[in-house]
This record gives C-alpha cells, sequence and structure tokens, in this order.
C-alpha cells in the first residue's frame, strides 16, 4: 500500500480547492495553482480534507497515488506558506546583486552572468563584509524554485578541493584531499 497516498491532506485556513474533472486548482493567499491529475486517481474535497483513491492495486496505480498526494499537498502548503531557496556563492570574488527580477552573478568569468528570473519567483540577495553572500528565491511553486535554484547551481557547481562555486546552504559536500607534498 501507498503509504503516502493514502494520507488526507489537512487545508489550512484561507486556501479553496475545486476539483474539476481531472484537474485540481488550489487558490490561496499566495497565489494560484493548478494540476492536471491521472484520469484514473479521483479527488475528494470534504470539511476541510483531501482524500485521493485509486482503483485498483496495480503499480502504476500505486505509483501515480502517492505522485499526486504529494504534488497537491506541496501545492497547498506554497498557496499557503510559500517555499525558499538559499544558495551560497563560495568563492573569492563572488557576487551576487539583484535589480527587480535580474540576478547578476559574477563568478570569475570574464562577464557577469545576468539572469531574467520569472516573476513568480522573488529573489534577494544579502552580501554582508566577511560572509559569502547568499541569493534567497521565495514563490508559492516548489517546481519552479526548484528550477531555477538549480538553473543558477549549475553555473559554477562546488568543486570538491576548495568547496568553491555556488551551494544550497546547509548542503555537505564531498570533499577530497589535494596533493600530499
Amino acid at each position: 500500500m501507498s503509504r503516502i497516498g493514502k494520507n488526507p491532506i489537512a487545508l489550512p485556513q484561507g486556501v479553496e480547492v475545486k476539483v474539476d474533472g481531472n484537474v485540481v486548482t488550489v487558490k490561496g493567499k499566495l497565489g494560484e495553482l493548478t494540476q492536471e491529475l491521472s484520469s484514473d486517481i479521483t479527488v475528494k474535497v470534504e470539511d476541510g480534507t483531501i482524500t485521493l483513491e485509486r482503483p485498483s492495486d496495480s503499480k502504476e496505480h500505486r505509483a501515480a497515488h502517492g505522485l499526486y498526494r504529494a504534488l497537491i499537498n506541496n501545492m497547498v502548503e506554497g498557496v499557503s506558506k510559500g517555499f525558499t531557496k538559499e544558495l551560497e556563492l563560495v568563492g573569492v570574488g563572488y557576487r551576487a546583486s539583484n535589480q527587480g527580477q535580474k540576478l547578476d552573478l559574477a563568478l570569475g568569468f570574464s562577464h557577469n552572468i545576468i539572469l531574467d528570473l520569472a516573476p513568480e519567483v522573488k529573489v534577494e540577495t544579502v552580501s554582508e563584509k566577511g560572509k559569502n553572500p547568499i541569493v534567497k528565491l521565495t514563490s508559492h511553486d516548489k517546481q519552479l524554485v526548484g528550477q531555477v535554484a538549480a538553473k543558477i547551481r549549475s553555473f559554477r557547481k562546488p568543486e570538491p578541493y576548495k568547496g568553491k562555486g555556488i551551494k544550497f546552504v546547509g548542503e555537505v559536500l564531498r570533499r577530497k584531499a589535494g596533493k600530499s607534498a
């Protein structure tokens, strides 16, 4: 049995869920998200909880059951609380700044990298003296925040010897010993 799929999703105050055929729409204070479901999975909204049911115990139905429950839960959490990813720039001369939705990264290349972000993602850069610059990404869409964070990280992945590059705050890197003298 899918342990995740069986769990009901509690709806916080101010969150509305509308099921129209196989499209689920979740609306909250931070925004609105929609997700198209497989036609096999049925969604029921009753007195402040959402439950998902599957027609059989086949492998495809079990997988879809847990997947769509997790996706809908992320939508509910996103429109009520939001999601935040923090990236840390480790390296001498690595800088980050933003003007509105344009993120300007100096990562040791000949030119700065300028990234236009989607309007749903709010970006904030923190640069304190003596500390590594931090880029904070916030949105109600978990998938979009993760995708943007992965794109920024891909510009300069952390290397295993000195740890230079862009890493997630709290990420533990596998370090290697350098040449021994």
